[in-house]
């Protein structure tokens, strides 16, 4: 992939929101990228009381809605006054949140979400960030909710699994390996992952990393006792990797969306950014 050259924020109501625009405009500088700030909740509960009263109640949902929106447009006018950053444009929908961001995803390179505080409103809900990586068909950046706020992409691990998910996670990511000062190519429990590794686990993407001009170390993690998801962060953590980059899992079944349980364990307890693809 050349250089990402639209980028795509989500923006809510929550806490999370600013952070992650902060992100996009940082990578959004760095790149020389277009970048689209797309406002849009989940729509309001039907109502069901009697006449009178609904509209009442319609009429305070209206009111909060607008209120909420436009709490969010000052504070998407503040980011780019502190940054100086011009090359952006706000969007609004009113439609189903998945929906819209699925759509306007398909026309950038890179989409930046957030992770849901379970303890602050922010109307959204973790339906939405376990669905968008793997319904938007683009590269998914997902922001924690709390962490310690670093640059993003200078020093990345990406968990190598082989799979046709890890390789789209990778390809994608291409742009931010290519200027990382230091990448980190684990195989989780390679030997377990049912997939043609090659005769040394990580070492065929390690190379192909390499002919792309990406400062690459490769390594493997066997961790029996420890499931991948929780040796997965525990590696960052030990390599202060400030980006996960990895595939994501998952299906969509009787309308129910399963998850692979590294996938999960991720989107509920990211310590640092990740950048999903599936």
């Amino acid at each position: 992939m050349s250089d990402y050259k639209t980028i795509l924020v989500h923006y809510d109501y929550g806490k999370g929101a600013p952070v992650r625009l902060d992100i996009g405009v940082e990578l959004a500088s760095a790149f020389g990228a277009h970048l689209a700030c797309l406002y849009v909740v989940n729509p309001e509960p039907m109502l069901s009381a009697a006449t009178e009263a609904r509209e009442l109640l319609l009429e305070a949902q209206r009111r909060h809605r607008e209120d909420k929106r436009t709490e969010a447009r000052r504070g998407y006018d503040e980011c780019l006054r502190r940054t100086g950053f011009d090359k952006a444009e706000w969007r609004s929908s009113g439609v189903d949140a998945l929906d819209a961001i699925t759509l306007h995803a398909r026309y950038a390179d890179l989409l930046v979400i957030g992770q849901q505080n379970p303890d602050a409103d922010s109307g959204m809900d973790k339906n939405f960030e376990r669905s968008v990586p793997i319904a938007a068909g683009r590269p998914v950046l997902v922001v924690p909710y709390a962490f310690e706020r670093r640059p993003v992409g200078r020093r990345i691990l990406v968990a190598w699994n082989a799979s046709r998910e890890a390789a789209r996670a990778v390809t994608d990511a291409l742009p931010l390996l290519k200027r990382a000062a230091n990448v980190d190519v684990i195989a989780f429990e390679p030997a377990k992952s049912g997939a043609a590794h090659g005769e040394e686990p990580g070492a065929d993407i390690g190379l192909f990393l390499a002919r792309h001009g990406v400062k690459v170390t490769v390594s493997r993690v066997d961790a029996p006792d420890l499931d991948v998801g929780n040796q997965l962060l525990s590696r960052a953590f030990d390599l202060s990797s400030d980006l996960i980059v990895m595939g994501a899992w998952g299906h969509s079944r009787l309308r129910q969306l399963v998850l692979g349980g590294v996938t999960r364990t991720l989107l509920e307890s990211m310590t640092v950014p990740v950048l999903m693809a599936h």
